[in-house]
């Protein structure tokens, strides 16, 4: 038995992202200690039902406040000396970097392998600042993982932009498919009956999510289709690109958006739109919104951006638009409208798709044997 340690920034995202990861350890026969920062005592006891046991670090999940950052590896270094584990298993910016740099400092028996659900603001601002930004956290990338044993990235062109910068080296890094979906717990879903067409956007209130794009296309479309509804959910985010409560109560005081707050459990919003829009262009992993509306069968609109283009046969389970594209994205939606007969064998090819590429059990397995603990 190994004792492998998985950690995250945020509690609920050990249990909706590494939730079934942690389950097939533990079935393994592997001990598991599951961290992040402190959660709710909910949260806690959901981690420990998987089996795990749970501790808590202070990391800070996003933000540039190097006294907080200093004393996540200070944390982690002490941890891990404690703990003496044999495999750390890494993801997210934060807890990547500090975990690979603290094990620097740690016995060199512990295996460290750090996945990569995306590449963040710091790799997507092209100011002079932004910049800066990307050296830096490029740099801090680069002194964690030359002490990584794997470096698993889900888009083919993040783990080029790892190697091209001399942050990771090539024989260290693998390609999954995301982090997949439990195909039997985002079960396959009938389309709504309800007449009016139905749109639905599922993300964090940022800018490089497309959220502006979705709502200037929302505003054409009703011009010609006044009956369409456009769905937002999602949660305010502190992030350079975060979008204020103040315009989402105003695009919903206009009548062009219904934001729906935010949701523990996604399926219902899901079940009830026809079509699932992600406009990004965000630096995605892999999107796991696009595979939960995949899972539930539904056609999907989304952009020529990497972690979203994947998981779309353009005219077949869906449409891919340029990025940043209004008129496209608008244009898209209209004849989705025009062509409703479509959804239904659309939306069966999403659900075609999930099955084949992005089930959660069979990722979990590529993930178990590249740590070489299958």
């Amino acid at each position: 038995m190994s004792h492998i340690v998985l950690i995250g920034a945020y509690p609920p995202s050990l249990i909706n992202f590494r939730g079934d990861l942690i389950r097939a350890l533990v079935s393994a026969g592997h001990k598991v200690t599951a961290m992040s920062e402190s959660g709710t005592e909910d949260s806690i006891a959901s981690i420990e039902a998987l089996g795990a046991d749970f501790k808590a670090y202070p990391v800070q999940k996003s933000g540039l406040n190097p006294f907080r950052d200093f004393q996540t590896f200070q944390n982690l270094v002490r941890m891990f000396g404690e703990m003496s584990p044999d495999y750390v298993f890494a993801y997210t910016i934060k807890p990547v970097i500090w975990s690979g740099i603290a094990l620097r400092f740690v016995s060199s028996k512990t295996s460290f392998f750090a996945l990569i659900t995306g590449l963040g603001y710091s790799f997507h601002e092209k100011s002079i600042p932004g910049k800066v930004l990307s050296s830096g956290v490029s740099q801090l990338y680069r002194m964690s993982l030359n002490r990584a044993d794997g470096v698993i990235f889900q888009n083919a062109e993040n783990r080029d932009l790892f190697v091209d910068r001399e942050i990771a080296r090539e024989r260290c890094c693998h390609l999954v498919n995301g982090s997949g979906v439990n195909l039997d717990h985002f079960a396959d879903e009938a389309l709504p009956e309800t007449q009016h067409p139905v749109f639905l956007l599922i993300a964090r209130l940022i800018r490089e999510k497309g959220i502006y794009e979705y709502v200037e296309a929302a505003r054409e479309v009703k011009r010609q289709c006044p009956d369409a509804e456009f769905c937002l959910l999602g949660k305010h985010y502190n992030s350079p690109g975060s979008i204020a409560r103040g315009e989402v109560e105003q695009w919903q005081k206009e009548g062009v958006i219904h934001y729906l707050g935010t949701a523990k459990d996604v399926r219902p919003f899901i079940a009830g739109c026809h079509v699932f829009v992600l406009p990004s262009y965000y630096k995605e992993g892999m999107s796991r919104s696009i595979m939960e509306a995949l899972a539930l069968g539904r056609p999907i609109l989304t952009t020529d951006n990497p972690g979203c283009r994947e998981m779309v046969i353009d005219g077949g389970n869906g449409f891919i638009v340029p990025t940043a594209d209004t008129g496209a994205l608008a244009e898209r939606m209209i004849w989705l409208i025009e062509n409703r007969h479509c959804w239904k064998t659309m939306g069966k090819r999403s659900r075609e798709i999930a099955e084949r590429e992005y089930d959660v059990h069979r990722i979990n397995r590529q993930l178990m044997k590249i740590m070489g603990v299958y």
